[in-house]
């Protein structure tokens, strides 16, 4: 299946987890991807991993909470590239603490990355992208952005913006050709959730020591035997970049395993 055979595509938070697995998936199926994280270790393990498909691969190191760093890696992104059809902006950080004991600057660093980081991406490739064939954004949400996740309001913040965001693009590029969707994550295993990737803050992903787990809820997947990997995102990802999801726009897409019922 060759739904990416000549489509230029760039993917955010490459070196690892999701993004590193629709680094992977897009590629597998022809795409052209420049592969762009704040990790050289983690775009260098991704570049292995692709193996075979590494002609087609070009990473980039960016910051996307940084908007100098973004507007030179957009553009190197598309000067390589010859033009750009994808964006996906898998990015992102986690960072969990009780929400009164939480610093302003750990909520300010969660939206500058998560939320602005993804604005960010998006402005600096709107030009290239209204250019561009089949023209599709595919962003990340989270489950926590619809279902209480405790101890995780400034993340879920973050996300829930990120939603918003999306349909409101969707809405004001739909007649210029630009689609906007978003995937909900949930119960997946990456390098966010269990702390091993690149992105993992100083503080660390994991709950503060005197968590109350009873408040986890909705963490369980319905169907399957645990967390899911993240190439279960990845496929989903890859479909709503491609044709296959050309009449998908505006909205987010759950993948959770049901656990969010």
């Amino acid at each position: 299946m060759n739904r990416y055979e000549g489509r230029r595509v760039l993917i955010t938070g490459a070196g690892s987890g999701i993004g590193q697995a629709t680094v992977l998936r897009v590629l597998a199926e022809g795409g052209n991807v420049v592969a762009a994280d704040i990790s050289e270790p983690g775009l260098a393990d991704t570049v292995q991993k692709a193996s075979a498909d590494a002609d087609r691969l070009t990473t980039l190191v960016l910051d996307i909470s940084d908007e100098a760093s973004v507007r030179d890696a957009v553009a190197s992104a598309v000067s390589v590239l010859g033009g750009l059809d994808v964006l996906v902006n898998a990015a992102g950080i986690l960072r969990s603490a009780h929400s009164d004991k939480m610093s302003l600057a750990d909520f300010n660093k969660i939206i500058s990355v998560n939320l602005t980081g993804t604005f960010l991406m998006i402005r600096e490739a709107i030009p290239a992208l209204l250019g561009g064939n089949s023209a599709a954004v595919v962003n990340f949400s989270s489950t926590s952005a619809t279902f209480a996740h405790p101890y995780m309001a400034a993340y879920a913040a973050s996300k829930g913006g990120i939603q918003s965001m999306t349909h409101a693009l969707a809405s004001e590029y739909g007649k210029r050709g630009i689609r906007f969707t978003a995937v909900q994550p949930g119960s997946i295993s990456s390098g966010m959730t269990d702390g091993s990737g690149a992105s993992r803050s100083s503080v660390g992903p994991g709950l503060p020591a005197d968590a109350d787990l009873s408040l986890f809820v909705k963490l369980s997947p319905a169907i399957g035997e645990g967390y899911a990997g993240p190439e279960t995102v990845a496929s989903v990802v890859a479909m709503l970049g491609s044709d296959d999801g050309k009449f998908i726009t505006g909205t987010e897409v759950r993948i959770d395993g049901g656990a969010h019922f």
